[in-house]
């Protein structure tokens, strides 16, 4: 009874602290053409050297690459709640760095010349709010700092974007600056099961 207690409690907590977040019922919606235009013209916007055909296509992969994935992940709550969903074992995947992880696997497999792609992590060091982690696009050769956050999680499967300097919601750290923090903090052991795990040795 008492673990039925606490899910129960975690779920109605996390509804109300969601309640200005909208789920999408019937899964997120598809991109509109003028949504993947203005991320095209986003990374146009990183600077000279990026080539238009890339930027038009990792526009169009990220958006609808985001949707596949929300159907994949079976999205049909605001982020939070799919969280414990998922934490429960009632959804396959979804938490944050699944979203990043995947993400960035699948931009990786266009072997874009002109993009860089980077991950990153904010809320490392909270005792009170979760970690989230994102994947980044950059202009070949810039820093993440420069690049834009492509984050699907945040709004529950609608693609997020923003150029980093702009996303004022979280302060973005290297993922591997992090994680090895982590690795080297003596008895530091994450439980939370929505933090993204240490990599295993050689990744």
């Amino acid at each position: 009874m008492t673990r039925i207690f606490t899910v129960f409690l975690s779920l109605l907590t996390l509804a109300l602290l969601g309640a200005c977040a909208n789920g999408h019922p019937n899964g997120p919606p598809m991109a509109t053409r003028a949504e993947i235009a203005e991320l095209e013209q986003g990374l146009l916007d990183l600077g000279p050297g990026v080539d238009p055909e890339e930027a038009s296509r990792a526009a169009r992969i990220a958006f609808e690459y985001t949707y596949q994935l929300a159907q994949e992940y079976q999205i049909t709550d605001p982020p939070l709640i799919h969280n414990i969903k998922v934490n429960q074992g009632l959804r396959p995947r979804g938490l944050c760095w699944h979203w990043a992880e995947d993400m960035e696997a699948r931009l990786k497999q266009e072997n874009f010349k002109t993009l860089e792609l980077h991950r990153a992590i904010a809320n490392a060091d909270s005792k009170i709010l979760i970690d989230h982690s994102t994947a980044i696009l950059s202009r070949k050769g810039d820093t993440m700092e420069q690049g834009i956050v492509i984050d699907p999680w945040r709004q529950g499967g609608v693609l997020f974007w923003s150029p980093l300097l702009k996303d004022t919601r979280y302060t973005w750290v290297p993922r591997m600056v992090v994680l090895n923090k982590r690795a080297i903090e003596q008895g530091y052991i994450r439980t939370d099961p929505s933090s993204e795990p240490l990599p295993a040795t050689g990744s």
